[in-house]
């Protein structure tokens, strides 16, 4: 007679896979979310683009000779180039505008101004050559957008005033700077694997960073500062959770779930930020701020969410129609029509 005993089945790897999705997801929201308040807090007593280059120089060479010990081939001329490019436009174009920002406005403002990459996602791919025409949805989401960065602008910057508009517009031109560079980063010779990419865009953001810092006299700044513990730590969890373990949660993702439920960290790091900025750094949020908030954050998401099912149909019909014609290799096809939309 046959034992009643059944061993249970090993967790299947479809499982396994979806639930590696859900925790790296989590750590891009909550970890890349309470970076602005990481941003906020060093720049207290550091100046701000000496402490992004040093953030990401550490970052980058740490992934650098990781990728190497374990047999990452060095990247070509050419990768190292475009990896730059990549590097100098969200880097120093987005991330170096928002350091130096923070200095004078509120950390969870200053999210919600960053997520309006989305929206210049859409209009960089309308404009370009044969470029994609946003439906009608989409185009609702960013009038939406434009009037919540309207409101923000005019009256969210605080405690029921408004900030510098000079500032307001570095930060939204910071924002296309990040968008453009990850469009082109989807049609440029990068490094094969993701985190190589990622070291050698950090190693020249970073170094540029370094040599705006000179440049505008940072370094001489340090003298007149006493640097906090507060913000050496603000720095440190930069560099290890910001950098390393969230930048690594992000490739990894592109590499497993589609970029359009990546995207979705646009519009909660910014719900993050506010919470966390109003919690534990005391940013005054008025009634303005927190209707913005709401309308930015309904405006990414009406833009967001049809990519996702557009994109994902467009796979499932490559997918197709490559089993049918057997000419490619099936594995490839759902990431790469999900990235080259």
């Amino acid at each position: 007679m046959a034992s009643s005993s059944v061993q249970k089945p090993p967790m299947s790897v479809d499982r396994k896979l979806k639930l590696g999705v859900v925790i790296a997801l989590g750590l891009v929201y909550i970890i890349w979310g309470s970076t602005y308040l990481g941003i906020s807090i060093a720049d207290e007593s550091m100046p701000p683009l000496l402490m992004a280059g040093v953030r990401f120089v550490i970052a980058g060479v740490v992934l650098y000779l990781g990728c190497r010990i374990a047999g990452v081939p060095n990247p070509t001329p050419r990768q190292w180039f475009s990896a730059g490019v990549v590097g100098i436009c969200l880097l120093v174009g987005g991330n170096g505008t928002v350091v130096v920002v923070e200095q004078y406005v509120p950390s969870g403002v200053t999210a919600l101004l960053v997520a309006l990459v989305p929206m210049w996602t859409v209009v960089l791919l309308w404009m370009r050559r044969n470029g994609t025409r946003p439906t009608m949805r989409t185009l609702v989401g960013v009038i939406i957008g434009l009037f919540g960065v309207g409101l923000l602008v005019l009256h969210g910057g605080g405690a029921g005033g408004h900030f510098l508009n000079p500032l307001a517009l570095l930060l939204i031109l910071s924002t296309g700077a990040w968008a453009w560079g990850s469009l082109y980063a989807q049609r440029s010779e990068l490094p094969a694997s993701p985190l190589m990419s990622t070291a050698v865009e950090m190693l020249t953001g970073g170094v540029a960073l370094l040599g705006m810092a000179v440049v505008s006299g940072e370094p001489g700044m340090l003298a007149h500062r006493t640097i906090t513990l507060r913000s050496i730590y603000a720095l440190t969890y930069l560099i290890i959770f910001g950098s390393l373990v969230a930048y690594t949660a992000f490739t990894w993702l592109l590499k497993n779930t589609s970029a359009s439920l990546v995207s979705t960290y646009a519009y909660v790091n910014p719900v993050v930020a506010v919470i966390l900025g109003s919690l534990l750094n005391h940013e005054a949020m008025s009634i303005w701020s927190i209707a913005s908030a709401a309308i930015i954050v309904a405006a990414v998401v009406l833009i967001t969410l049809p990519k996702r099912r557009k994109a994902e149909n467009v796979a499932i019909e490559r997918q197709s129609s490559t089993d049918a014609n057997q000419q490619n290799e099936s594995g490839d096809l759902p990431y790469a029509a999900l990235e080259r939309r």
